[in-house]
């Protein structure tokens, strides 16, 4: 499946907010093929996810990974697990297990401590059937797994030891293991392989099951006309597979952040490494070639996460001595930053950039150059409060209401001040609000929000879940941490979508903008 060229439309939905009808209180795997045929009806045919990769052991944030290429398991569905059904399936739960199944289901947020600990409960368990079956000794599900290790080989032995020993050692950071296992002595590895064989098989095992799940979802929302767009993040976290793995490549004497921008006054910490590029170049990026490489498996579209951090990392050194950026002349960050993006390019992908907050004109022009779509968020086109008219946004970018860090535009729109309000009204496609209409986020300045990115210069278009309904909640808050964020999920299941009336009103006008404005032909076909 390719992307076709031309004007297009699609949604950003965190699979973690799908409503499955069987779910375990969180969007799975399959659920990406399930809301297809909605998205399909809406015409708007490309899913963009936020990323799928294992979240760090205690967080939610899937910017803050274990690895840059293992699947959360969170997301694998036990239902698609035939082990899982010999075990008796939901009915072999304890009533006390399917209590708290029923609670999670019926939650309107995302309880990620609950889910975990009932999966991997009945993960370890199927796993279990798996080798006392005989399934795991041969047959075609033994074979799918010899080919799937293959596949993979060149980051699960590496992850299935990291997530094993993080098992033996309750959870520590890899960091205090012991000098052999830290510094991956190849005795101390060869013995810890040997001697958490089982462990590493398990791991193994969710891995084969999660990657067989999304790209049988793929293939499901092909067959609807979906394309979808996964997203890679800039870092992984400290206590990774990644970094244990490729110390050398990461400096882990200071963190990546950004700097002040409209986030947050004093920038932003996010705890994440920092890349060491000069060791990252003189090994052909090959860490970030195998990266692009694995989003080209899973996705037809990539967005690259906090793309200016590949030409220029903020670094806060944790000595507390001056923040600064890697590389520190213009020139060298943008030959590395366009040395990157032929990185990830190189697999075939199709690729997006999010080239939001402080990012230098350079950047803009470097990826203009390289022919990869940049952002257009409608709230902050502007030059000196004056917004610019979305109709002249370049066709080369990616036009939106939002993004995952930001409120929802029925929220932003209410808390503008009327000098604002009077600025962005004045945009040609939402002069003919009246001021009644204006005082509020009524339908009327819903739709007209809607008709101006639908109608702007921008070949691609993403909508933020929340803004195609007019809802109000969030996704994320950036710079806090707590259970509000990450765990959003629609008040909706898949098959209310297609017959809920509220619902299937908005995807009626969904589909019209898209008929009106030259958008929404199926995004992606079958070669």
């Amino acid at each position: 499946m390719t992307l076709q060229k031309g004007r297009s439309a699609g949604i950003l939905v965190p699979l973690f907010s799908l409503r499955g009808e069987r779910g375990w209180g969180v969007g799975e795997f399959p659920d990406v093929g399930g809301v297809a045929p909605w998205l399909a009806a809406a015409r708007m045919p490309l899913l963009m996810m936020l990323p799928l990769v294992e979240a760090a052991l205690g967080q939610n944030s899937p910017y803050a990974a274990l690895s840059a290429f293992a699947l959360d398991p969170i997301y694998v569905s036990l239902e698609q697990i035939p082990d899982f059904a010999e075990l008796g399936g939901e009915e072999a739960l304890s009533p006390e297990e399917r209590r708290e199944l029923e609670a999670v289901r019926a939650s309107e947020t995302v309880q990620y401590p609950t889910i975990r600990r009932l999966k991997n409960a009945w993960l370890h368990r199927s796993f279990r059937r798996f080798q006392a079956s005989g399934a795991a000794a041969g047959g075609e599900r033994a074979a799918d797994l010899a080919r799937f290790r293959e596949e993979q080989r060149h980051w699960l032995p590496d992850y299935t030891l990291f997530r094993a020993l993080k098992e033996v050692h309750h959870l520590d950071w890899w960091k205090g293991w012991g000098e052999g296992l830290r510094d991956r002595w190849p005795e101390a590895l060869e013995e810890a392989r040997a001697t958490h064989a089982d462990a590493c098989a398990f791991f193994e095992y969710v891995q084969w099951n999660a990657f067989r799940q999304l790209a049988a979802a793929r293939a499901e929302a092909r067959r609807h006309g979906v394309a979808l767009a996964g997203d890679l993040p800039f870092m992984v976290a400290e206590d990774s597979a990644d970094v244990w793995s490729r110390q050398e490549e990461f400096d882990l004497s200071a963190t990546v952040g950004v700097p002040p921008d409209a986030f947050s006054v004093d920038g932003q910490d996010w705890g994440l490494p920092v890349y060491r590029w000069d060791v990252l170049r003189r090994r052909d990026y090959d860490w970030l070639r195998l990266r692009g490489a694995h989003s080209a498996e899973l996705y037809d579209l990539v967005r690259i996460d906090h793309v200016v951090g590949f030409y220029r990392t903020y670094a806060r050194p944790r000595d507390g001595s001056p923040h600064h950026f890697v590389p520190a002349d213009e020139a060298a960050q943008r030959r590395q930053g366009e040395e990157v993006m032929q990185a990830f390019r190189a697999a075939g992908v199709e690729l997006c950039a999010e080239d939001l907050g402080t990012v230098p004109p350079f950047v803009r022009a470097s990826l203009t150059r390289l022919g990869i779509p940049g952002y257009r968020v409608l709230r902050w086109e502007k030059d000196d409060h004056v917004f610019r008219d979305p109709d002249r946004w370049p066709a080369l970018s990616l036009a939106t209401t939002g993004t995952h860090d930001t409120e929802p535009v029925a929220v932003w729109w209410e808390q503008m001040d009327e000098a604002e309000r009077r600025a962005v009204r004045a945009i040609p496609a939402l002069r003919h609000l009246t001021d009644e209409q204006a005082s509020h986020f009524s339908p009327h300045v819903h739709q007209a929000i809607l008709e101006a990115v639908y109608r702007s210069g921008s070949d691609l278009l993403v909508l933020p879940v929340q803004d195609v309904f007019g809802t109000r909640e969030r996704i994320n808050l950036p710079g806090t941490i707590g259970p509000g964020n990450w765990s959003y999920r629609l008040p909706w299941s898949l098959s209310a979508l297609a017959t809920d009336p509220f619902v299937r009103e908005r995807t009626r006008v969904m589909a019209e903008l898209a008929e009106r404005f030259g958008r929404g032909q199926p995004a992606a076909h079958v070669r």
